[in-house]
């Protein structure tokens, strides 16, 4: 048995002799977007126009490049998506030269007229214009003033303004984003397959769109927006950075439904945990001291009106302390907490639900009154409040909120559950059965049977099409950030296949398509795929104004670790976890992991149908800690026997299991 298990970890060059408190090194790593310097050049010429010389020189800093002719440009492509400063060398001028610079993360917006549009959404798309650099030009070095930083973009246009050649060099990006980390490559967490290269490559696009996304504390959107032909990002984030934003060139703002998503992925491929607890202490600062009501948005945006975001603010929280074990802090937050979910409980009246009245939200539509997500997300404030209250400790707030939280679920069930159609629908007054409000009662656990939640994931792909699922609560969108939610949910309802099928349609297509950065991921886009994202709903028929690296569409990242790897933490730190994994049947093996502060956590499985071990699970945990393997009835098919660390177990065929092991490194075998 030993010798065939070091077969199968040669053959697939599984790593764990080398892990650390990091990610190992492998094949991996091919994968990481991120620059290896904080200093980065262009890596092709996209296009010229009019009169433009040795262009190609400055392609990775070879050289000099001359311009010649008022409305003669070049575009420089810097191979994906990147934010920071530029800065060049004006190595040859006249009296009246003059340089203009334009930005854009997709191609579909170069132009020598305008960057596409981060300040304000506007239906010309030329509302943020061009940074004009004006005569006299300073020979030599020049750097773009930290107000007219640009977050985020992948092509950068110089456009020449006056007749009078202009030899430039040295044209560079000093990235911004993660000013308090040296190696953006350096993970502490990593996923691979070598059987799908697109899982992988998703994964650490999901990453890197995050890392765009850690921002330093006086780089927001300036509010109000700069007038027409100008933008500005000097503003004030919040209480302390680095901190965590919604998108890497817009909206630059703390909105803490997004975090609902970014910071898993934050957790399990950095764990960068400092941006999520600024970004939470930012909201909480912000209470209302006599309703309790937090903001929708962190500063400079400062929205106000929102249930949701108000309870995802205490979704966060509960998020962060699992994450990081950081009870000081929790402590510190901990008046205004139960203040902010007071807050909520006191919108629930006599009908058992929620009536929300706040009704800004992620875009969607008709979300006022008795609505089913608002009182989905309320469902998974309770309970994780309740766990919360446990570690204060408070065990009347803890046992208050639990009992809460279970009233809430039969009331859901009996005011929601539209038996006809196999789902939960909007609210009472509708049939509308919303993409949302069904991904959130599976994955927080709403549902009462099984069977229900077959239903839902099953209900779940009416709304799909070749590109994604159409949510029916924002008609024409497509939304990462809820699709995000739906693939957790058919991960939860047993559906690792189709889990995956969304995954590969629609992440895939972000990765591919021409109009995007092809390394980060869109904000949203239409049913068709165009950019068009909320062209009737905020956005003022913009495409420009899209975000293209929005941490809220990186919920692959997430799943892909604690669903086909099954590796969770179920108390904080680690110091319990669970691994369960999916062994899905396009899967050959799977491995991967993440850090917290108590060390590395790590897992690798792979299948033969050829040879008496159906299955090998390799673990590598830190000491100290203890957890559970749970594999369904079914999930090794033909096995009838297991083997842990060289003592077998009997079984029959078919049947669920369930290990304890205390940390450590073990090696698990299912074996027919």
């Amino acid at each position: 048995m030993r010798s065939i298990c070091l077969q199968y970890l040669l053959a697939f060059g599984f790593a764990f002799g080398v892990i650390s408190a990091s990610a190992p090194k492998g094949k991996w790593d091919s994968f990481n977007f991120a620059p290896s310097s904080k200093t980065v050049y262009p890596t092709a010429i996209h296009s010229t126009n009019g009169s433009v010389k040795n262009a190609d020189l400055l392609v990775n800093n070879k050289g000099a490049a001359t311009l010649s002719g008022n409305g003669s440009w070049l575009a420089l492509d810097f191979g994906g998506e990147v934010g920071g400063l530029i800065s060049l060398n004006f190595d040859s001028v006249t009296s009246t030269s003059a340089l203009a610079l334009s930005f854009t993360e997709s191609p579909t917006f170069i132009r020598p007229t305008a960057s596409d549009d981060s300040s304000y959404p506007a239906e010309n798309t030329t509302f943020d214009g061009v940074l004009r650099v004006t005569a006299p030009l300073p020979k030599g070095h020049w750097a773009q003033p930290a107000n007219a930083l640009r977050g985020g973009f992948r092509y950068l246009t110089l456009v020449s303004n006056s007749d009078a050649p202009l030899t430039i060099s040295n044209v560079s990006c000093a990235i911004s984003f993660m000013p308090h980390v040296d190696d953006l490559r350096a993970y502490a967490g990593y996923f691979y397959t070598p059987d799908d290269e697109l899982l992988t490559k998703i994964w650490y696009s999901g990453a890197y769109t995050v890392q765009t996304n850690t921002v330093p504390l006086n780089t927001g959107r300036m509010v109000p927006f700069s007038p027409p032909g100008s933008w500005a990002n000097n503003a004030t984030l919040g209480v302390a950075g680095p901190i965590i934003v919604d998108g890497a060139k817009r909206d630059r703002a703390v909105w803490p439904g997004d975090m609902g998503i970014a910071v898993p992925t934050q957790f399990v491929s950095t764990n960068d945990l400092i941006p999520t607890r600024n970004a939470l202490s930012t909201m909480f600062a912000a209470i209302n001291p006599k309703t309790g009501a937090l903001p929708e948005s962190g500063p400079p945006l400062s929205q106000q009106g929102s249930d949701t975001y108000h309870a995802w603010t205490l979704i966060g929280t509960y998020n962060y302390f699992l994450y990081s074990g950081d009870l000081d802090w929790l402590q510190t937050v901990w008046a205004n907490y139960t203040k902010a979910v007071a807050f909520l409980e006191g919108k629930v009246d006599s009908t058992g639900l929620m009536d929300v009245t706040g009704l800004r939200d992620w875009a969607r539509q008709g979300g006022g009154g008795y609505n089913a997500e608002g009182n989905a997300i309320l469902y998974k404030v309770l309970t994780t409040a309740s766990e919360l209250a446990s570690h204060v400790p408070n065990t009347t707030l803890s046992s208050a909120w639990a009992q809460n939280a279970t009233a809430l679920k039969q009331t859901f069930n009996t005011a929601f559950w539209l038996e006809s159609a196999g789902m939960y629908r909007d609210n009472a007054t509708t049939t509308l059965c919303p993409q949302d409000a069904n991904s959130f009662a599976v994955l927080f656990n709403l549902t009462l049977s099984q069977s229900q939640k077959t239903r839902v994931s099953e209900g779940l792909t009416v709304f799909w099409n070749d590109i994604g699922p159409v949510a029916p609560e924002l008609p024409d969108t497509i939304s990462p950030f809820i699709a995000g939610f739906e693939i957790q949910a058919h991960f939860e309802a047993g559906n690792a296949t189709r889990a995956l099928d969304l995954i590969r349609r629609t992440w895939g297509y972000m990765l591919a398509t021409p109009l995007s950065v092809q390394s980060t991921l869109l904000e949203g886009f239409t049913a068709n795929g165009s950019l068009a994202y909320r062209w009737y709903r905020g956005y003022n028929n913009d495409p420009s104004y899209t975000s293209h690296a929005h941490g809220w569409s990186s919920g692959p990242t997430s799943a892909l670790t604690f669903y086909i790897l099954g590796l969770t933490i179920t108390a904080p730190q680690g110091r319990t976890w669970s691994i369960a994994p999916n062994v899905e049947s396009s899967l050959s093996s799977a491995q991967g992991g993440f850090t917290t502060p108590l060390g590395w956590f790590g897992v690798q499985w792979t299948t033969s149908s050829k040879v008496k071990d159906v299955l090998i699970l390799q673990i590598d945990t830190p000491t100290g800690t203890s957890g559970t393997v749970k594999l369904p009835s079914g999930a090794v098919k033909g096995a009838s026997k297991y083997v842990v660390d060289g003592v077998p177990t009997r079984y029959a065929d078919g049947q669920a299991v369930e290990i304890q092991l205390r940390g450590g490194k073990h090696t698990v075998v299912f074996q027919k």
